[in-house]
């Protein structure tokens, strides 16, 4: 006989649960109580609920690659180990060239998506923005182009001195089609003060996503944990977000990221721990009741924390990651071998208990004879961000 609600959950999280089962949305109270209280499993049962009610066992995944343009950055965030410093990595810029080199190494793979992002390098021109797209368009016809985070936006438009507004017009004209999360971070004053000063506070980062909304292209959301935030504000970020999509309905996914401190300003920080990554996966399916879609980004989180985050409120693994170059270990600049191979994405859904589907940017489901086929649920190893 199953066990009762109560008895996995228990009675300070029952008024919780019931709103669940209802449907209801969950208050700024509910969420403090969720992202506090030690009954970890109780809160994965409940996000599950919702994980399975909304995709019952798929688990989504996207064959894509990352091109990190430049590590040149003006922002000088404490968070980040990407950009370019002393004792850090030397400084690069790519050139178009250099760009369509990068895609020729993974022409092999039929790849669904390009995520393009970068530093804030104040002496790239407008036009090369523009052109960045154009040649992934060139490269690769028909891949998903999914680039620029809101800050780079804004340094876009700086440098074309043209509105926001105008900036994304000729970038989707270019072939941009959807902008990926972070820029942001936390949505905090607070904490915007004392570790990313010199990027966009809140506002304007919404600014950025309404204006995204209303030339109809979509988007990504992200939140950043496990440095100097509070409880309470990652509880708010979500809030936030929660009340943006309300607005715009133009989010379509929201993945938590789990801080790296290594080879960073706040290395002395403990790093978040797998029940961290959980409970913020959980909190995520759980208070963004409208968001379709919460993903665990396994190069961040870590392949076994990704397998069982499919079981607390996440129905999306991210993708292949050719190429990964945000998120260093220390003292291992050079190596950026994080990629999964399509059997290993596979086998690592099936060997948690879930049903891998391949999508497109948009979650539209991409069916392959490959797919279909027997894989071994056995993974190979990688080189992780993070042990």
């Amino acid at each position: 006989m199953p066990l009762s609600p109560e008895r996995i959950v228990g009675t300070e999280l029952m008024p919780v649960y019931e709103k669940i089962d209802r449907g209801e949305r969950l208050s700024r109270e509910d969420g403090l109580l969720l992202a506090t209280h030690p009954n970890l499993s109780g809160i994965g049962y409940m996000a599950n609920i919702v994980r399975e009610r909304r995709h019952g066992a798929k688990t989504y995944f996207v064959r894509n690659q990352h091109i990190n343009y430049t590590n040149i950055c003006n922002k000088f965030c404490k968070f980040c180990s990407f950009y370019a410093k002393k004792g850090g990595p030397a400084p690069y810029q790519m050139t178009l060239d250099e760009v369509k080199h990068r895609l020729e190494w993974h022409r092999d793979v039929p790849l669904t998506e390009i995520h393009m992002v970068g530093g804030i390098n104040p002496r790239l021109p407008y036009e090369y923005y523009l052109d960045l797209v154009r040649i992934v368009k060139e490269a690769r016809p028909g891949v998903h182009v999914k680039a620029f985070t809101a800050v780079e936006i804004v340094e876009i438009a700086r440098q074309g001195k043209v509105t926001v507004d105008q900036a994304l017009a000729d970038l989707i004209e270019a072939g941009l089609d959807s902008l990926p999360g972070g820029g942001i971070e936390i949505l905090s004053e607070r904490v915007h003060k004392e570790l990313f000063g010199k990027k966009l506070n809140g506002e304007e980062w919404k600014d950025v996503a309404r204006s995204a909304a209303k030339l109809g292209l979509r988007q990504y959301a992200t939140m950043l944990y496990g440095h100097v935030e509070t409880v309470e504000e990652r509880v708010d970020h979500l809030i936030q977000i929660r009340e943006l999509q309300d607005e715009t309905g133009n989010f379509l996914t929201m993945t938590p990221l789990s801080f790296h401190p290594e080879a960073t300003e706040l290395e002395h920080i403990e790093a978040p721990t797998g029940e961290d990554d959980l409970r913020a996966i959980a909190l995520s399916r759980l208070l963004l009741d409208n968001f379709e879609h919460i993903k665990s980004f396994w190069i961040m989180n870590s392949v076994p924390v990704t397998q069982m985050a499919l079981w607390y409120g996440a129905d999306d693994a991210d993708g292949l990651v050719h190429e990964y170059e945000i998120t260093y270990k220390e003292g291992d600049f050079g190596n950026k071998t994080q990629v999964l191979t399509y059997d290993n994405m596979v086998a690592m859904i099936q060997e948690a208990g879930r049903i891998p589907v391949e999508r497109d940017c948009f979650y539209n489901e991409i069916t392959t004879e490959q797919l279909h086929a027997t894989v071994q649920p056995k993974l190979t190893p990688i080189p992780m961000a993070r042990a």
